[in-house]
């Protein structure tokens, strides 16, 4: 029986694009793409310090026991296919999305396991079209190292992974996937991909996805000061309806950081927010307490269960 055993290592995972569309179109030609771009990809991972550890119908799977030549190899595999495609016609081209994750894996025999392996794939899967797409661990590590940008996407939601993965795409040039978006298949994304790979080489990262949301939130609450104090009389019942959309920025908020658990900070900010009735409605009593402290229980059995 083979020895089983972990290790921490750098995932590194491929699969193509349209595959089943390809192999509909042309069975012999895509097979001798593949094997083409198979052949050059596991030429430029051995360069780089790699390892094949498997492959399946259109898939690879490698390791490295660097994080910065996983990503080198990662850009130089993209380029090369690039070239070999920019002879191809567009409904022909044989274009690869590739995920990067740096992770504890389990060890049996030459294959690896684990949520490293999960995470590596789910990153795969979200890359656009001849793209690349790295875990923040990788990242943290890269950012530095490799001529290339980056560009953040925000937390990746892995199965049997409770928190998001942290995730960014690698710039590397101009977009490869020139395939209409209503003929692409796949895995559905979260993240609007087609501005990913941008030509744009930089580490600026974009604006909050909420960023708009917020403002639009500020401006309706400073309406309903305003037409408070135009008509008042004697009563500031603004900070009801202001109270309310301070608590929904503070959830739409909570639902793209990274930073705390989500489901916590969710009940947080609903005790915060019953909290501020009580103080708004004050009659000498703090009654906020007791569904505080329900929320508080709620928030407290999961994490002492995980001690």
């Amino acid at each position: 029986m083979s020895e089983t055993r972990r290790k921490l290592t750098t995932i590194f995972c491929a699969d193509v694009q349209d595959y089943t569309r390809l192999m509909g179109a042309d069975e012999e030609g895509t097979l001798a793409s593949l094997k083409r771009c198979r052949e050059a990809m596991g030429r430029l991972i051995e360069s780089h310090g790699g390892r094949v550890i498997n492959t399946w119908g259109d898939g690879l799977i490698a390791d490295f026991p660097s994080v910065v030549e996983a990503v080198r190899a990662a850009v130089d595999t993209q380029n090369e296919l690039a070239g070999f495609n920019a002879r191809r016609p567009a409904d022909g081209r044989m274009l690869f999305r590739i995920g990067i994750n740096l992770g504890d894996v389990i060890v049996e025999g030459d294959d690896i396991y684990g949520d490293g392996v999960n995470i590596a794939a789910r990153l795969q899967a979200s890359a656009a079209a001849g793209g690349i797409v790295i875990s923040s661990t990788v990242y943290d590590q890269v950012r530095n190292k490799v001529a290339v940008g980056f560009e953040f996407l925000g937390p990746l939601m892995v199965k049997n992974v409770d928190e998001g993965v942290p995730s960014y795409a690698v710039k590397i040039g101009d977009a490869r996937d020139e395939t209409p978006p209503a003929e692409r298949s796949g895995p559905a994304r979260p993240q609007p991909q087609p501005a990913v790979m941008a030509a744009a080489i930089s580490e600026a990262r974009p604006a909050p996805r909420g960023s708009r949301l917020y403002g639009v939130l500020a401006v309706i609450a400073a309406v309903l000061i305003c037409i408070n104090l135009l008509s008042w009389q004697g009563i500031f019942w603004a900070r009801f309806p202001v109270l309310a959309l301070a608590v929904v920025a503070a959830l739409a908020w909570n639902r793209d950081q990274t930073l705390f658990n989500r489901k916590i900070t969710s009940l947080a900010i609903v005790a915060l927010g019953i909290a501020g009735i009580n103080l708004f409605t004050w009659t000498g009593q703090f009654w906020a307490m007791w569904p505080i402290l329900g929320i508080a229980a709620v928030m407290g059995v999961p994490w002492s269960m995980r001690r």
